[in-house]
C-alpha cells in the first residue's frame, strides 16, 4: 500500500449476511430453545426456593453490615452459593429436563 490509505476488511457478499441472519434467527425462533429457556428460568426459581433461607440469611447480613459486606458475610455467601451449586447445577437440570421431557413436547407444540 504505497498510497497510505488502510485496506478495509471486506464485507460480506448480500448472500454471506443473509446467511449469517438466517443461522442466528434460527437460534432466537426455535420453540424448542424457547421452550427450554422457559423450563430453566423456572428451574432457576425453584432453586432459588430451595435456597431461599440462605437468601435470607445473606440479605439480612448485608444490610446490616452495608459496605463490609464483603468481608462480613463471606460465610452467608459460601453457604448460599453452595446451596445453589447444588440446586441450580447443570447436572440437576438435566435431570429434570428427564423427568419433564412431555412438558417440553407440549410447550413446544403450544407455542
Amino acid at each position: 500500500m504505497s498510497d497510505g490509505s488502510i485496506k478495509q476488511p471486506s464485507e460480506p457478499s448480500p448472500e454471506g449476511r443473509a446467511r449469517i441472519k438466517d443461522d442466528g434467527r434460527d437460534g432466537r425462533l426455535s420453540f424448542r430453545n424457547f421452550a427450554e429457556h422457559q423450563m430453566r428460568r423456572e428451574f432457576k426459581d425453584m432453586a432459588l426456593e430451595k435456597c431461599h433461607h440462605h437468601v435470607r440469611d445473606f440479605a439480612v447480613c448485608a444490610e446490616e453490615q452495608g459496605l463490609m459486606v464483603v468481608f462480613r458475610c463471606r460465610h452467608h455467601s459460601r453457604a448460599l452459593n453452595e446451596c445453589m451449586a447444588i440446586h441450580n447445577s447443570n447436572e440437576a437440570f438435566a435431570r429434570y429436563m428427564e423427568e419433564h421431557k412431555d412438558d417440553l413436547e407440549k410447550r413446544i407444540l403450544r407455542t
